[in-house]
């Protein structure tokens, strides 16, 4: 007997958001001075170029966004053109761009961006924690559009993974923040995980956190099965994972 595998249905693709395009190549070629003061910059800061973290958050910022306009392609066509959808977008742009800013000059002052109450980075610290709520908040919003086609397994996937996005990285970002640093306890042999560079020795709130941003990009690959159910048992599992590391950081344990 033969077997006949069918592929979930996808939606026709529409045109891209022209500001989600424009929004990713901006921050991606922002990138690129940064990346000649990589090169040319010996400072450190706490052991690492002070140029490398503005790079990981246009990288991060430059997949966050592109994703978003990948995803706006499956919904009809004009679906985040309308005037309040720009005006939107343009309030998560400046949110995104006051990130890149604050981020880059703490970075050329051999400073810390996070973290720091001292003076003046102090006073903009929490703006910045409210900058990054909005720049989050997009994709609850697009999450909530998605899931009025939620019929679609696919788009229900999207729609699940997009919402789990905000409300997973929104309080324990929070937590992070309201912190004295990522790092529950303090490490004795400075054990970490290969690549990413979290302890493994003690609570890092970096996993829960990479985890909880990246709802967006393991949920859908459930919906590419075409079973609804695939989807939630995703949803869940990768909601339990993440809490679980949430947890495990807050106690000062490493997640395994």
């Amino acid at each position: 007997m033969t077997a006949i595998l069918t592929a979930p249905r996808i939606a026709a693709l529409s045109l891209p958001n022209v500001q989600l395009v424009r929004l990713t190549s901006f921050i991606a070629l922002a990138a690129l001075p940064l990346l000649a003061a990589y090169g040319l910059d010996d400072r450190q800061f706490q052991g690492d170029s002070v140029w490398l973290k503005p790079l990981k958050f246009h990288l991060a910022l430059v997949v966050y966004a592109g994703t978003l306009a990948l995803y706006a392609m499956l919904l009809p066509e004009g679906r985040f053109s309308s005037r309040r959808w720009r005006i939107y977008i343009g309030v998560v742009s400046a949110a995104i761009l006051a990130e890149l800013v604050w981020i880059g000059a703490a970075a050329a002052l051999g400073t810390a961006s996070h973290f720091n109450q001292s003076g003046l980075w102090g006073v903009i610290y929490p703006v910045m924690g409210a900058a990054a709520v909005i720049l989050t908040s997009l994709s609850l919003a697009m999450g909530v559009a998605f899931w009025r086609h939620r019929a679609d397994p696919l788009m229900l996937s999207v729609a699940v993974g997009l919402i789990l996005t905000f409300l997973l990285t929104v309080p324990i970002a929070g937590t992070m923040s309201n912190g004295t640093g990522h790092l529950v306890g303090t490490p004795v042999t400075d054990a970490r995980f290969p690549l990413m560079g979290w302890s493994r020795e003690v609570g890092d709130l970096r996993l829960p956190h990479f985890l909880a941003t990246h709802a967006m990009h393991f949920v859908p690959l459930a919906g590419l099965t075409g079973s609804r159910g695939a989807v939630w048992a995703a949803a869940a599992g990768f909601t339990a994972l993440t809490l679980w590391c949430f947890v495990r950081a807050l106690m000062g344990l490493p997640p395994f």
